[in-house]
């Protein structure tokens, strides 16, 4: 009840950001038609919905002449990441490419004013509701990149300070490749040249297979004579738990306490992992017997052969799963779990990623976002992304958040900590009682 009667004060102090223009941003030269065919580890994307990443500033600004220098900082970016200035298209035989041309619209700039909105007030907010109308494109599907731009952008002018609001079009990048173009536009609006790691941009050299999709745009199911379809979201919260160096040390520590012969020292993430999938099976009061799937949207940058500069701009991202039973998880010490998800990320070599492939385009199976497995926990994001060093010339930001796109009973992103040093965000999306449980738990807070 009472967190009905939070929705329903949020939403009344909605729409407090105006929108005042909206204008397009092309790459500053002429560049001519580019094109580029997605590839397997693009493809099961599409029917995700964009990636929204909001950054929050602090700090009084003159905001026309920063909206001035973030365009011209995204012109000049635009001309090495230019897919993200084109548009979705499918070539003769119905393969998914990325388009460019001097004649595509570019990436969409909203400006926005929220001066009744201070910094502390969206640093302390818990749920998305708030974030909504600071980023563009909300509840928009990948799929809709045939028509609209690949990246939409929208800056606010705040009280004191100021917001950057991304969506990107997951069908044709994942993090690292956001976080790469993140810094990149940083670097220029901080008065480089020339950025410091240009983008490889032939996706098809990590995997060449030309997929056929027959899919119908979301607009061919449109709802009849004049109906307004209505989505009814899950009664989801979103929380999002500051983990302190010693917290993080004291974590990794514990799962290491008695070695194993049969496995390695847990990482940081390994131990990480295992604390969230252990509270969050906890919270939900799942009955011994009930499965529980653990999952990791992981990097193969580096796991392909041939490996894949970390420049690599595109999706190369897979799923990896590993489930056991509640009553197990928790009937035995965190080294348990650990060791499901070390084991999982061990063996998803070069040779399970091929066969995953294989099998993938044998039958191409377009995943939902929420597609990640019976009371799931899913990991998206990561700590080792440096998002606190996006400075565009006025500071590093106060706080990055996720917008409310692709969230599902389960989803966790992993920041890196405000403070810095090996200090992690852990963003969590669940049930709201399970999120009441999750918040009593002083072994998970590690306050016990």
């Amino acid at each position: 009840m009472g967190t009905q009667a939070n929705e329903e004060e949020v939403n009344k102090n909605m729409s407090k950001a105006k929108i005042i223009s909206t204008s397009h941003v092309k790459p500053k030269k002429t560049l001519g038609r580019k094109e580029c065919q997605l590839v397997t580890f693009d493809l099961p994307y599409i029917a995700f919905y964009y990636n929204q990443k909001l950054m929050i500033y602090k700090g009084v600004v003159e905001f026309d002449d920063l909206v001035v220098k973030m365009k011209d900082g995204l012109a000049l970016v635009l001309e090495e990441f230019h897919q993200l200035a084109g548009k979705l298209g499918k070539d003769e035989d119905g393969v998914f490419k990325v388009v460019y041309d001097d004649d595509t619209d570019g990436v969409e700039v909203v400006v926005a004013e929220a001066e009744e909105i201070g910094v502390a007030e969206l640093t302390k907010e818990e749920g998305t509701a708030r974030l909504k109308e600071l980023v563009p494109y909300n509840g928009v599907l990948n799929l809709e990149g045939l028509q609209r731009p690949l990246l939409g952008v929208q800056l606010t002018k705040l009280k004191d300070g100021f917001v950057i609001g991304c969506a990107f079009n997951h069908a044709i990048l994942d993090g690292t490749a956001t976080w790469h173009f993140m810094t990149s536009w940083a670097e220029i609006c901080r008065g480089a040249t020339s950025i410091s790691v240009t983008p490889f941009l032939d996706r098809t050299k990590a995997r060449d297979t030309r997929v056929k999709l027959d899919l119908t745009p979301p607009a061919a199911a449109a709802p009849q004579n004049g109906e307004v379809a209505k989505v009814v979201p899950p009664p989801l919260r979103e929380k999002v738990f500051k983990f302190s160096e010693a917290a993080i040390d004291k974590i990794k520590s514990k799962v290491n306490e008695k070695p194993s012969e049969d496995s390695k020292p847990f990482s940081t993430f390994q131990a990480l992992s295992t604390h969230v999938w252990n509270a969050v099976t906890k919270a939900r009061q799942l009955k011994p017997e009930d499965y529980t799937v653990f999952t990791i949207f992981a990097d193969c940058r580096k796991r392909v052969d041939p490996p894949m500069p970390e420049s690599y701009f595109g999706n190369l991202i897979q799923a990896i799963f590993t489930v056991t039973a509640a009553g197990l998880l928790l009937a035995n010490p965190p080294e348990f779990g650990a060791k499901l998800v070390q084991q999982a990320i061990v063996m998803h070599d070069a040779k399970a990623i091929n066969k995953r492939n294989d099998e993938w385009e044998s039958n191409p199976i377009i995943f939902q976002y929420k597609d990640a497995g019976v009371n799931c926990v899913a990991v998206g994001s990561s700590p080792r992304f440096n998002v606190y060093e996006v400075d565009f010339g006025y500071g590093a930001p106060e706080s990055v958040r996720s917008g409310s796109n692709n969230r599902f009973d389960g989803m966790v992103y992993l920041y890196q900590g405000k403070s810095g040093g090996r200090s992690i965000d852990i963003e969590i999306s669940l049930d709201a009682g399970a999120m009441e449980n999750l918040e009593k738990d002083k072994e998970f807070l590690m306050e016990a």
